[in-house]
């Protein structure tokens, strides 16, 4: 009989070669992404923030926790997770943005949190994350995070612009801007 379909390993398989990959990921991690480059992804956070309250993080994983894995978790659990975890949640105005890569898994996800996902169509974040894969493809890690932090700060500022009584230092800078690399 010939099957048009190929073969599908057993699912044990399959999860054994999830793992492998994602430990593999783990180690070219800071190849990937550089002191330096973090470095500067922070400082346009800083940035970015002085023109809006929006609050915005990046964290980048190589692979996903054990348990995520024997579970066939994916991606975008992790991110919900991580953005709890990072308590991007946890802003005044509910703003808080977290770009999310598994570089495992070759995933970006974008989590907001609800005083800004009540502006932004569910398409814009598809087509940022769109320009962010089609970078990554590239090799041009540090060109698509730019890129997004910019569209994402224009959201911000256009939504949630800093005005002069909340440059007086009420609440301020309410999150760490280095990005969170996981291995």
């Amino acid at each position: 009989m010939i099957s048009s379909t190929p073969h599908t390993p057993p699912s044990a398989l399959r999860g054994l070669a999830r793992l492998l990959r994602h430990r593999w990921a783990d180690g070219g991690l800071h190849q990937t992404l550089p002191p330096d480059m973090l470095q500067r992804l922070g400082q346009r956070i800083t940035a970015s923030e002085r023109r809006h309250t929006g609050q915005i993080r990046i964290c980048v994983e190589g692979g996903l926790p054990l348990s995520y894995i024997w579970r066939g978790a994916g991606a975008r659990e992790r991110a919900i997770t991580q953005f709890g975890k990072l308590r991007v949640w946890d802003t005044e105005y509910n703003n808080g943005v977290l770009i999310y890569l598994l570089l495992a898994e070759h995933a970006i996800e974008i989590v907001a949190d609800r005083g800004l996902t009540s502006y932004v169509a569910p398409a814009t974040w598809h087509t940022l994350v769109t320009q962010m894969r089609a970078a990554f493809r590239a090799g041009r890690y540090e060109d698509g995070l730019t890129q997004a932090l910019s569209e994402v700060s224009a959201l911000l500022v256009r939504y949630f612009p800093r005005d002069a009584a909340q440059d007086s230092g009420d609440r301020g800078n309410e999150l760490p801007d280095a990005p969170v690399v996981a291995p």
